[in-house]
């Protein structure tokens, strides 16, 4: 692969580090394996634990016989249901539906039925083997088409929807949305495209597995160590299910191995707690890949769209009808259905909208946050309407995108809750062109493809941060913001070492620890610069205004004729580097400066989504590939992203970021797919049936640019990054497929089967 990058004009205001391609903080350890996740830190003494689950993902219960188990030695204990408290406990973001551990019925394959707790790894897993269960297989339901079947089993017991007029379905939730006079619409178009799109079911596949570790305090509390990216969250879930104080759990999160949305919620550690708690001692379970595979998953889709246009190419009208697969629990996927709804118009002028999302139930792995929440299965429907329009009106893909994309300020969703373009997203899409050289004829064999995708960002959220200044200049950063991949810590090294002169090698940056940060909502929706980054912006200000004050008071210099910049003190006698303004400050009994910094944004009662979105991610790609006709296979030659990211804070990170994504994005688009067999047991578990992205899959040529206008809410105006680049690859590549080969394909992945099928299928094929 080669790759390239575009360099855009640098920031207008001056900054020594902040725009600077600063290497990763922490960065080395990452690189040569130094580093040390959860499976690594020692815990002499530690209880080992094994998890019992069936061999079936659908299964009534009706006895769990641990006598055996338990009766082997260096057993400590083996926890089923009957062990925990009744009703069993269960937890759950929008819904509290999850079970600690399977009680009546299993509904989804890997789901524990039982714990033992051992005193070394072998003799538990020889005990989970021990443990006998007496269940009757169910039929279990496999996809969307089946759990809404009017003959369908219930996935979920009614009784734990109490009030839900849904409850007697498989259908969690249901969202609606709509603008325009429909009719009207209608009388405007001139042709309309109807077609049925899916989206499959992936993995998230982080390079570490999960993991927890659970050790009682002596004064009767828990800490947990967990590569969560929500401590906060998970400290509130177990200290509700186990009836503790808040601060007697403490949570502490070393850097996840990868997340990507995977790790946010809580899963497994709440067992941990409870089987802590029983035991008195250190219980540590340490995941296998195949495991991690049957805890997180993104949600798979069926979307049936319906798009009117003029003759000319407007949209007239948009219906959309997205069924999102959502598993066996709620987790936050209802959440990923309103989101990823709510923007099924994409960010196109659309007059007259219709929207029905539903997040339906499946015996499946409950599915949760992953990257793109939601956009890229609807942006696939959406992206290849566009084209399908473009394709009977003999425009391309490019044109037909200009003639609805929506202008800065201008509303691309209306109705109840309007929210207008918050950038000139027209100039990610020319960029995108003209770095693909669209104007230029492919050769045989080759198409070109283009897309667009947008995600909200958060809307609402509240994080807060401490900066100490200490006597001899060097810096220190509290932010409980997980630092999972994304570089958020170089960032906040960045700011403290612009806004407080501090060398980049004396900013220190602490996170991970609710004993020792301050709170955090949540690390998701590419929110790490904009509100964690602001919090530790304002308390470095906080800083500046405080040695000012104390500067005034020791010198006599009265406060008015001081002043304050990054990295200076304005004094009457001119720029004081503020490192020497704090000596001169503190004096000979030396101390520090803290500083507090806090970003809140308030959600907003009767919106769709609780709160108008901080910013929009959004990311224009185009592909060009070369199809092999006698086997399907696909080469991709170029690949452009181009992101609007208001202001590109570290351009290192930033290319990072969206080079991942649009690899990420390509596994969903051309080979990783989570296959089920008759028992609704995973088929393709693990590394060796699972296809990811390897080296060998990357495109010939990556390329990738940001758009910078300085038009975030962020530090410097700055967005949030990370997710924009897979937005739209299916799109871009689905439509780059078509232009090589006359094959219009809507179901993903794009597997060199499917596509060697769909040639042949073709009347045009030889």
């Amino acid at each position: 692969m080669t790759e390239t990058r575009e360099h855009p004009t640098p920031a207008a205001a001056p900054h020594r580090e902040v725009g600077a391609p600063v290497e990763r903080y922490g960065g080395l350890d990452r690189a040569c394996g130094a580093q040390r996740f959860v499976a690594d830190l020692r815990f002499p003494g530690a209880a080992q634990v094994a998890l019992v689950s069936l061999p079936v993902g659908c299964a009534e219960i009706h006895r769990v016989d641990v006598a055996e188990a338990t009766a082997m030695p260096g057993v400590l204990a083996v926890m089923t249901a009957a062990d925990l408290p009744s009703p069993m406990p269960r937890f759950g973001v929008s819904h509290q539906d999850r079970p600690v551990l399977a009680a009546e019925r299993v509904t989804y394959h890997g789901e524990p039925v039982a714990a033992v707790a051992a005193e070394t790894l072998e003799l538990a897993e020889a005990a989970a083997r021990a443990v006998r269960v007496d269940y009757t297989e169910r039929r279990g339901v496999l996809s969307v088409e089946e759990a809404l079947a009017e003959s369908a089993p219930l996935v979920q017991d009614p009784s734990l929807r109490p009030g839900d007029p849904l409850a007697g379905t498989n259908v969690l939730e249901h969202a609606r949305y709509e603008w325009g006079d429909a009719a009207e619409a209608e009388s405007r178009t001139d042709f309309v495209v109807e077609d049925a799109y899916t989206f499959p079911m992936v993995t998230h596949f982080p390079i570490e597995p999960g993991g927890t570790v659970v050790v009682p305090t002596d004064q009767g509390g828990l800490d947990v160590h967990s590569p969560v990216q929500h401590p906060y969250l998970l400290q509130r879930t177990i200290a509700s299910l186990v009836g503790l104080p808040l601060n007697r759990v403490r949570v502490l999160a070393p850097d996840p191995g990868g997340a990507f949305g995977g790790k946010q919620t809580p899963k497994l550690e709440p067992l941990l707690a409870f089987l802590a708690l029983r035991t008195g001692r250190t219980c540590r379970l340490v995941l296998s890949l195949e495991q991690t595979f049957q805890t997180m998953r993104r949600a798979g889709c069926r979307i049936r769209a319906r798009t009117g246009f003029t003759d000319q190419g407007a949209i007239t009208f948009h219906q959309v009808d997205a069924d999102f697969q959502i598993g066996a629990y709620a987790d936050v996927a209802p959440r990923v259905m309103t989101k990823g709804s709510f923007v099924s118009a994409g960010p196109y002028r659309v007059p007259a909208l219709r929207v029905n999302g539903r997040a339906v139930l499946t015996n499946t792995t409950p599915s949760t946050a992953f990257r793109g929440f939601g956009s890229p299965q609807v942006s696939w429907a959406t992206e290849n309407q566009l084209d399908a329009a473009a394709r009977r009106l003999g425009v391309d893909g490019l044109e037909i995108r200009r003639r609805n994309l929506v202008a800065r300020g201008e509303d691309f969703i209306r109705g109840d809750s309007p929210a207008p373009a918050d950038g000139d997203w027209a100039q990610s899409l020319e960029k995108a062109a003209e770095l693909i050289g669209w104007d230029r004829p492919p050769e045989p064999n080759r198409g070109r493809g283009i897309a667009i995708g947008i995600k909200p960002g958060a809307t609402s959220g509240l994080s807060q941060s401490l900066v100490r200044l200490l006597a001899d200049g060097s810096a220190i950063a509290y932010a409980g913001t997980s630092d999972m991949g994304q570089g958020a810590r170089t960032l906040w090294q960045q700011i403290l070492s612009d806004e407080l002169g501090t060398p980049l090698d004396r900013v220190e940056v602490v996170s991970g620890d609710t004993g020792a940060v301050p709170f955090d909502l949540q690390t998701s929706a590419s929110r790490s610069t904009v509100f964690m980054g602001s919090a530790v912006l304002e308390a470095c200000r906080d800083v500046r205004d405080r040695v000012l004050e104390l500067y005034a008071e020791s010198t006599g210099v009265p406060e008015e004729e001081l002043a304050h910049a990054p990295g200076v003190l304005l004094t009457p006698d001119g720029e004081l580097p503020l490192a020497d303004a704090a000596r001169q400050a503190l004096g000979s009994l030396h101390g520090e400066f803290i500083g507090q910094g806090t970003r809140r944004l308030r959600g907003k009662r009767g919106h769709p989504l609780g709160g108008d979105a901080a910013f929009y991610e959004f990311n224009a790609t185009a592909i060009e590939v070369e199809v092999d006709v006698e086997t399907g296979e696909l080469l991709l030659t170029k690949h452009v992203i181009v992101s609007d990211v208001g202001a590109e804070l570290n351009p290192l990170q930033v290319v990072s970021q969206d080079e991942g994504a649009a690899i990420m994005g390509l596994g969903h688009s051309q080979m990783e797919q989570l296959l089920l067999d008759e028992h609704v047991r995973i088929r393709n578990l693990g590394a060796l049936d699972y296809r990811i992205p390897t080296f060998n899959d990357v495109p010939v040529e990556l390329t990738s640019a940001a758009i910078e206008n300085h038009d975030g809410p962020g530090p410097y105006g700055s967005k949030g990054i990370s997710e924009g680049a897979l937005l739209c690859t299916a799109g871009a590549l689905g439509a780059a497929v078509a232009d090589a080969t006359g094959v219009v394909i809507r179901d993903l992945p794009l597997t060199p089967e499917r596509v060697w099928t769909a040639l042949h299928a073709s009347p045009h094929h030889p």
